[in-house]
């Protein structure tokens, strides 16, 4: 069967084959072997986040520090994108909900990603549709930092006419996604203000148009991509007149968001997530490395119900990649190897159920890999 699938679309336009791409059938067959229009979809969209990162200022003299180095109208232009066929329509600010005071940083909003749609007519017919993107990079400040390790589980409640208490998300992500500036006279909104504002404009201004919306994060940013991605379908912001419109993330190196509820809720509501995971990666067996959705008691899954509550679930279909480098531990969570590891062809791809007993053989590895990695961030 997968073989005839293959066969079958091998070949296909992406044009005619967006819908399997964007994960409709939550990318049957498509995985095992990776499908070259998927492949060139997934490093597609990871070349759209790693442009966050080279378009950051991280230079603490400069006027735009902790901001994007250009503007809304050549940034994709100075990154190296500029053939990309689309338009950035918004910068998207975050702020950290915290007070600890931190050398040459603010604890105010700081430059998180973008929103883009494809505008120009040949992407538009290439993709088969208008694609509405929302990219997010990855942790870079120290409060960021801090805001990654408020690993606790807290309610979404982001529909107020579905407040559902057993749906739950790490605390730190949430407050990320929306905490404001609006004490301040000339503060930001939230970062999910200025996305579902923008994200509904888009969205009316191309009604009667075939539509994706696409999200694609790394590390923290695939956190705040799966929040959106949720939050958009929640509140039926994707449902017009004659269709509802897919909603795809994917997710480079991503960590736990939520619990079993949040995982089923996003099922629910057809939010389709791609896992681009390193077996190596320790970011992405984060919250929960114990208490998750492979944790079992007495031969069965979630018995007790304090365990359900009180675990992490993955999200999504997983495509795994392995690799390593003893003399740059931090290369097993960086985008860009990601990416030119995708680029080659011959890289042995695929899906996983990661088992407990793996995990524990993998612990001490991975907490040294960790280490590392928070001591070349910070």
């Amino acid at each position: 069967m997968a073989e005839e699938t293959t066969a079958k679309t091998g070949n296909s336009a992406l044009s005619h084959f967006w819908r399997e791409v964007q994960g409709s059938n939550n990318w049957e067959n498509l995985v095992e072997p990776l499908h070259p229009l998927l492949r060139k979809e997934i490093i597609r969209y990871g070349e759209f986040v790693a442009a966050c990162y080279k378009a950051f200022d991280l230079d603490p003299t400069s006027k735009r520090y902790l901001h994007c180095k250009y503007g809304k109208s050549r940034m994709l232009n100075e990154v190296g994108m500029e053939d990309c066929g689309y338009t950035v329509t918004k910068y998207i600010y975050a702020t950290p909900d915290i007070n600890i005071p931190m050398q040459n940083e603010a604890s105010r909003g700081h430059w998180i990603g973008y929103v883009a749609v494809s505008s120009d007519e040949s992407a538009v017919k290439r993709l088969g549709r208008r694609d509405l993107l929302i990219a997010f990079r990855g942790t870079v400040t120290n409060h960021e930092w801090v805001t990654n390790l408020m690993s606790s589980l807290t309610p979404a409640r982001l529909d107020p006419n579905n407040p559902n208490p057993d749906v739950k998300v790490e605390s730190g992500f949430l407050s990320l996604y929306t905490s404001d500036e609006t004490k301040s006279k000339f503060g930001l909104e939230s970062c999910r203000e200025q996305l579902l504002s923008e994200v509904s404009r888009l969205l009316n201004k191309h009604k009667f148009e075939n539509l994706s919306i696409t999200l694609a994060g790394h590390s923290m940013g695939s956190a705040l991509a799966l929040l959106l991605a949720y939050d958009i379908a929640e509140l039926g912001l994707n449902k017009t007149d004659h269709e509802t419109v897919p909603i795809t993330a994917f997710s480079f190196g991503g960590p736990r968001v939520g619990n079993p509820s949040f995982k089923q809720r996003c099922e629910e509501l057809g939010v389709k997530v791609m896992r681009i995971v390193n077996v190596n990666d320790p970011i992405t067996k984060l919250p929960g490395m114990f208490l998750n959705e492979n944790f079992k008691v007495l031969g069965g899954r979630y018995e007790l119900p304090w365990i359900s509550c009180s675990c992490y679930a993955h999200v999504g279909v997983e495509l795994v990649m392995d690799f390593f480098n003893v003399q740059n531990p931090s290369c097993v969570h960086d985008l860009e190897t990601y990416i030119s590891l995708l680029k080659c062809p011959t890289k042995t791809l695929h899906t996983r159920k990661e088992g407990f007993d793996n995990l524990l053989n993998r612990a001490r590895e991975l907490i040294f890999i960790a280490r590392s990695l928070k001591s070349i961030c910070l």
